[in-house]
């Protein structure tokens, strides 16, 4: 276990940097954290998230406790049409090797599960068919060299390509180059691209 982990297109959102370390160790995907509670005053990170759910979809693996199950009604609250899978962890009580002590409610989170309890709780949810993943095609070297960062216009351009790609303005570059791998193609991304450089000269 787990040599082989699982695809997924969809975006998998988790609590925080710990959560997204454990989980990739069992997922292959694109994993968005909330920062705890931060998702519900961040704007960026919530408009982001509704993007994701009203295109590739979403799956929600929270802690199984009260701010977990806060944070995942929070969510479904604002992707209201978007697609949504809920993923949940059994409730065991202890506490995540790191910690000195349990949390409020005596529950392992998403960091302190057991790799095959996770890789369960997504069969259970019936996401355990491998797909086929796209090969990264985008770095910092090629944004620079299709005009997306560091040469005049950059940042129109940029924002303009992600509108194409119905992802938020506002992701940094680095989240762009990340996110434009995982959910489209190099074919989806250079006839963005060519639009947007054609409608330059117009």
């Amino acid at each position: 276990m787990p040599d082989e982990r699982i695809t997924v297109k969809q975006a998998v959102i988790v609590e925080g940097k710990y959560d997204k370390a454990r989980l990739s160790q069992v997922l292959d995907a694109l994993i968005i954290t909330t920062d705890g509670f931060g998702v519900f005053k961040d704007k960026e990170k919530r408009e982001l998230i509704r993007s994701l759910a009203n295109g590739v979809g979403i799956i929600i693996l929270t802690d199984s406790d009260t701010a977990g199950f806060r944070i995942r009604n929070h969510i479904r609250g604002f992707v209201q049409g978007g697609k949504v899978t809920n993923i949940y962890i059994p409730q065991i009580s202890g506490k995540e090797r790191r910690k000195e002590r349990p949390s409020a409610e005596g529950f392992i989170g998403v960091e302190g599960m057991e790799l095959s309890v996770l890789k369960d709780a997504f069969g259970a949810a019936g996401v355990s068919a491998c797909v086929e993943k796209n090969e990264d095609f985008l770095d910092i070297a090629r944004m620079y060299d299709d005009g997306l960062i560091g040469t005049a216009g950059a940042a129109v351009r940029r924002r303009e390509l992600l509108a194409a790609l119905e992802l938020p303005k506002c992701l940094s570059t680095k989240a762009a180059v990340e996110i434009i791998n995982r959910l489209y193609s190099e074919e989806r991304y250079e006839a963005a691209l060519a639009e947007i450089k054609q409608s330059e000269v117009l």
